[in-house]
């Protein structure tokens, strides 16, 4: 039976959640409420010629990003051309520095030079890490998580204890690497999901898989290019879009959403579909009686890191700085610490460095550079101006350092910093938090916030804050079993 949905944000989720939904004939509405569609995504232009993405960066799991198009009977080089990087990315380390390359073999060489035996030991790691990837990125995520039950078949049940679910990630790296460089390595993609390694499940080697193994790509002109063309295919199936368009209250009669009051004007819907910030939407947009969570719960929850941005346009080339850059010459577990345990602004920050145009040409002015500081934070944290512009000084030494230059700051042409109160005021982030919840073992799967309001029985939830998690593919299956989730209510 065909029903009028509303979709309120614009990120993966959302997008995702709307062009699946019109696809199953259902009339879809999404809200936006900036003023471009992409939620942590979105793109700016400066009036000098700098094209900057705003958030995500990392082109992990094609694969998985891919059988989104496929669905809708396209593919992703339909509407952007993907890139290999190689190297994937370079990592800075007290001592040197190490490239990993595009080729798993050239990845295997650099291995064994650093390590004697970890060659084969990476193999080892792999063919485990790609089994993870397969049931992991199959069977697991694209539950809806509404029971334990889900999870009670052959399959499963045979994987459990290959999977690794209650061995910590930590722990788990150690059994195959010694080096201390190939150990940051190997850990460094778990900090995507938002906690320190020692409380990860070892589940979630399969992101070494779904990055070094399947590489790191990128899209020429930009990740708002995914957003581009996902927002072609909602509106293909029919979607209908609107910006500046800031839901304030979700009307409820009889147990069930029964509109949405968006800029003072009430609007009817059979279904809700929430890819909004959670806690924003239920302490913003619902009575307390109607909420799954109340404020405690949130406060126990652990959440993924904020960051501090800085998006800068240089008017002249950058020698030695590759498309990724990751700064560790610091200590990775005293950062994550002072993030999740201390919660306060790092002592010796660890930070990455994009510079897309190393790559791609169109996102800068000829013969200048696009680059894009991140430094991990922990979320809720007093931000301001004068803080910023501390930690801004000490990534601006350290880049010059590495790459060899003097004076970067005489050639800065554009500067726009963004940070926790930014998050909050342009998502309603909470907390500031960037990245969603963390993954760790006590919020994952049904242990996560539930994907649907068990008190309103047409009102769904999707996005970073539910299942199956932070990420970009995660968000783009989120939206997608909301859809599902939506069509049987």
């Amino acid at each position: 039976m065909k029903k009028k949905i509303a979709v309120i944000g614009s990120g993966f989720s959302g997008l995702s959640a709307a062009a699946y939904a019109s696809k199953q004939g259902h009339e879809v509405h999404l809200f936006e409420k900036n003023s471009e569609i992409g939620g942590r995504a979105r793109q700016f232009k400066t009036e000098n010629g700098y094209t900057f993405d705003m958030g995500p960066s990392w082109y992990w799991m094609p694969d998985i990003i891919e059988s989104f198009f496929n669905d809708f009977g396209s593919k992703a080089s339909d509407f952007y051309t993907l890139v290999p990087l190689d190297p994937q990315f370079e990592m800075v380390f007290s001592d040197g520095t190490m490239n990993i390359p595009h080729s798993y073999e050239e990845m295997k060489d650099l291995f064994e030079k650093t390590e004697t035996g970890a060659g084969k030991k990476l193999d080892e790691f792999m063919k485990d890490a790609q089994y993870k990837y397969e049931v992991g990125m199959q069977d697991f995520v694209n539950k809806p998580c509404h029971s334990w039950f889900e999870f009670v078949s052959p399959k499963i049940a045979k994987s459990a204890l290959k999977l690794d679910l209650l061995t910590n990630f930590q722990r788990f790296v150690r059994k195959y690497f010694k080096n201390p460089k190939l150990i940051v390595l190997m850990e460094f993609p778990v900090i995507f999901l938002g906690a320190a390694p020692k409380d990860i499940p070892a589940l979630y080697s399969l992101m070494n898989y779904g990055g070094y193994k399947l590489g790191t790509w990128y899209p020429m002109g930009g990740f708002s290019k995914i957003i581009d063309a996902m927002k072609n295919i909602a509106e293909k199936q029919g979607t209908r879009f609107y910006v500046n368009a800031d839901v304030k209250k979700i009307n409820v009669k009889d147990k069930k959403a029964s509109s949405l009051t968006v800029n003072q004007k009430e609007i009817d819907f059979d279904v809700v579909i929430a890819a909004s910030d959670y806690h924003h939407t239920e302490s913003k947009l619902l009575p307390e009686e109607l909420r799954n969570y109340n404020e405690e719960y949130w406060e126990k929850r652990i959440f993924a890191p904020s960051c501090l941005i800085f998006y800068l346009g240089f008017k002249e080339k950058i020698p030695n700085l590759k498309h990724h850059t990751l700064f560790f010459e610091n200590d990775l577990d005293l950062h994550t610490e002072e993030i999740y345990k201390d919660k306060k602004w790092p002592t010796k920050p660890l930070f990455y460095v994009c510079c897309p145009s190393k790559t791609d040409s169109s996102v800068a002015p000829e013969n200048c550079e696009n680059v894009f500081l991140l430094m991990p934070v922990a979320p809720g944290i007093e931000d301001s101006d004068e803080i910023r512009e501390k930690y801004f000084n000490e990534m601006v030494l350290r880049l010059e350092k590495h790459t060899g230059t003097s004076g970067l700051l005489q050639n800065l042409e554009y500067k726009r910093s963004y940070c926790v109160k930014d998050f909050k005021e342009d998502y309603n982030a909470y907390q500031g938090n960037a990245y969603g919840l963390a993954n760790t073992l006590s919020q994952t799967a049904v242990l996560k916030p539930s994907l649907r309001n068990k008190k309103i029985k047409n009102l769904f939830y999707t996005g970073q804050l539910t299942v199956p998690g932070p990420g970009v593919p995660p968000s783009i299956i989120s939206g997608k079993i909301a859809a599902n989730e939506a069509n049987k209510n």
